[in-house]
């Protein structure tokens, strides 16, 4: 992705929104590093547009409230699938 950061950072949040992405998922939708699309979303675009600056506070902000939940959930599968490839041993 070959812009200008302050316009990255407009491209990277317009994402974030549409989407309601996390920090994660834009960072490997754009091949670029999760500091960088941290540092673009929370930095540059609060100076370059303030507006969608704002909105993108706000989902990273459930993201943020939700990621414990999405830890559990995971780590729940994982065991299920664990226990599903110890059943086929048996």
């Amino acid at each position: 992705m070959k812009v200008r950061p302050n316009q990255r950072a407009a491209v990277l949040g317009q994402y974030i929104i549409d989407n309601k992405a996390t920090v994660r998922a834009t960072a490997k939708k754009f091949g670029i590093s999760k500091s960088t699309v941290h540092k673009d979303v929370s930095e540059r675009l609060k100076k370059e547009n303030p507006v969608l600056y704002a909105q993108v506070k706000d989902i990273l902000e459930i993201n943020k409230q939700e990621r414990h939940i999405r830890g559990g959930m995971a780590t729940k599968r994982k065991y299920e699938s664990i226990a599903e490839q110890r059943k086929g041993y048996k």
